[in-house]
């Protein structure tokens, strides 16, 4: 198995999962800049990134999107990090909430890079997470650092890492108010199959009805952010003088 922090093992290999494009060009510019050799590969939702990882299982460095089609609040994160443990991932989102970081931490990522964060700034934390570290903005780090995390649900974060990929599905569609045979359209499975995934789903969670199962899960919600700015380059020294 490829050693992570082994610089010596050939070119940095990289998956970016995010629904936006002009983000995922972003991300691909700044690891071309501080890793001009890296192999980047691409996901735009849960399913794509599942293919992606299964393809290639030695990446240094997941980027992830809390926010990707597929995935509820952090429940894709505490999902990855139980099915590929070897696999590190860093958590990019709009959201800047200094909780919300924190709980990514806690929940198993290896950073936190925000989608406003300036071009240099990615390439710094790349460098860091990929030496074995954890990532956050300084002050953020501060915080982390101080204990000052924010409550997290690690009953539920528990429960989420031990599900089977289609158990996930399930999860994360009844999460957003699908109907079994909905889920089961999506799936493309019989509704008995829904109806007994849900059945291990509600045990794992101690739960008895969909409805306390969905309260469970929306423990891990994450609130959507707004228009997100695109990374920013260094201003040109001779530019910040005027």
């Amino acid at each position: 198995m490829k050693n992570h922090n082994d610089p010596t093992q050939g070119a940095h290999q990289f998956i970016i999962a995010d629904d936006h494009p002009l983000f995922r060009g972003a991300l691909r510019q700044s690891i071309a800049q501080t890793f001009p050799d890296a192999e980047i590969f691409e996901a735009s939702d849960l399913q794509s990134l599942q293919d992606c990882v299964a393809a290639h299982p030695d990446c240094d460095l997941l980027l992830l999107d809390l926010h990707m089609p597929g995935a509820h609040g952090f429940s894709g994160l505490i999902f990855l990090a139980g099915q590929y443990p070897q696999l590190p991932v860093m958590v990019v989102s709009a959201n800047e909430k200094p909780e919300v970081m924190c709980r990514a931490i806690d929940y198993g990522a290896c950073g936190f890079l925000p989608k406003s964060a300036p071009v240099d700034q990615m390439g710094e934390a790349l460098r860091q997470v990929l030496s074995g570290e954890i990532w956050l903005p300084q002050e953020i780090a501060e915080r982390y650092n101080a204990g000052d995390t924010g409550d997290s649900e690690s009953g539920v974060a528990d429960v989420i890492a031990t599900l089977t990929p289609q158990q996930f599905r399930v999860a994360t569609m009844l999460a957003e108010g699908l109907l079994n045979k909905q889920i089961a359209y999506e799936m493309q499975v019989t509704e008995a199959t829904v109806k007994a995934h849900l059945t291990a789903l509600f045990r794992k969670l101690e739960v008895n009805s969909r409805t306390q199962a969905v309260l469970a899960l929306s423990s891990l919600d994450v609130e959507q952010p707004g228009q997100f700015t695109p990374p920013q380059k260094p201003m040109n020294k001779s530019k910040q003088l005027n």
